[in-house]
């Protein structure tokens, strides 16, 4: 007798278009606002029901994801356990392809996909309310990688703001291959104001096109950069790299690093740069997408 064929889950890589630091909380978290979007690409979750939880893990970064004990899918699947009493649990796989630590939200990600496929695999509703507690409990980033269409998230991620439609918007992200964790960059965070106004979701909402789009995210920043290249000079590497690409239209750190994405107006423009950044810089982690999501 066969076993039943595995759910399958891709997560996709989050990618924080715009980033505002409001301030330190006191309980040592950071208030923030961020227009996210999700890649084309990410890692890939597969999750055969039965027995203990488990994770095996492979693909090109798994060495670098941890101890098991540190996964958030684990976690996730035992923060969700905690609020489904009899939920069915078992074992995940996991294909790491995304870099570690790298700002694109990989391991919240992957925490998310798990709740999706423990949903699924327990006929739970998508809109479950112990699937957003479960994720609120793993990672600040973790409930809007639970349904990735790209969002405004404020607070510490928990406040989401309904899917926006966004156009397409072809992109190059870079890794020099260097992990920075979020921990080290907000410590040198110097605690000055934002660079840019708040963002007007309503307003963002109405734009339907990809030229309109890309003025508006001119107008905007991402407030962890300096602090980023305080902890890692390497970024302004990436940036400079990025900014100096054919046709790049805008470069911007995504989180809190080391990954950079350049926007560019067409796809065809985005995947030659990608080619020429990454015949320059072979050991970097180079992709070419569009960002968007849902």
């Amino acid at each position: 007798m066969t076993s039943p064929a595995p759910f399958v889950e891709n997560a996709p890589a989050k990618v924080n278009l715009t980033l505002r630091v409001l301030g330190r909380r006191s309980d040592g978290y950071h208030e923030i606002e961020s227009l996210v979007a999700f890649a084309e690409f990410g890692d890939t979750l597969s999750f055969s029901p039965g027995g203990e939880v488990a994770l095996a893990m492979r693909g090109p970064n798994a060495a670098n994801a941890g101890e098991d004990a540190d996964n958030l899918v684990l976690k996730a699947a035992r923060a969700l356990a905690a609020r489904v009493a009899g939920i069915g649990l078992g074992a995940f796989e996991l294909d790491k392809r995304l870099p570690v630590a790298a700002g694109l939200g990989g391991g919240s990600a992957d925490a998310a996909a798990a709740l999706r496929l423990l949903a699924r695999a327990n006929n739970l509703p998508a809109d479950d309310g112990r699937l957003y507690d479960a994720a609120r409990a793993v990672g600040s980033d973790v409930p809007v990688c639970l349904d990735p269409r790209p969002r405004l998230m404020r607070g510490v991620g928990e406040i989401l703001s309904a899917p926006l439609r966004l156009p397409p918007l072809p992109a190059v992200l870079a890794n020099p291959g260097i992990t920075l964790p979020t921990k080290s960059v907000f410590a040198a965070w110097e605690g000055t104001s934002s660079r840019a106004l708040p963002l007007d979701v309503t307003a963002a909402a109405k734009i339907a096109s990809r030229e309109e789009y890309l003025q508006l995210l001119a107008t905007q920043s991402n407030d962890l950069e300096d602090a980023a290249i305080a902890v890692e000079p390497a970024v302004a590497e990436v940036l400079a790299s990025l900014r100096a690409l054919a046709g790049c239209r805008l470069a911007r750190m995504s989180g809190s690093g080391a990954t950079c994405f350049a926007l560019f107006s067409s796809a065809a423009a985005a995947i030659e740069a990608a080619k020429a950044l990454g015949n320059k810089y072979p050991h970097w982690w180079v992709r070419a997408s569009a960002l968007g999501g849902g």
